[in-house]
């Protein structure tokens, strides 16, 4: 079993996200909104448990 290290910085509003490999992704997040440019998707934090999560456009593979 392969265990996977994701460690997320906050400056202010802007986050970026490492892994083992280095930089992945970055971008803003205010109140219960969080929008991730590098994957073009938006996060929604709902009461109680859950978010609505929205990819953005096409599918990049």
């Amino acid at each position: 079993m392969k265990f996977r290290g994701r460690k997320t910085f906050w400056v202010g509003p802007l986050f970026f996200t490492f892994t083992q490999r280095g930089f992945t992704s970055w971008g803003v997040g205010v109140g219960r909104f969080r929008h991730n440019f590098t994957r073009s998707t938006t996060t929604v934090d709902t009461p109680g448990f859950g978010s609505v999560h929205h990819q953005h456009g096409r599918r990049r593979r």
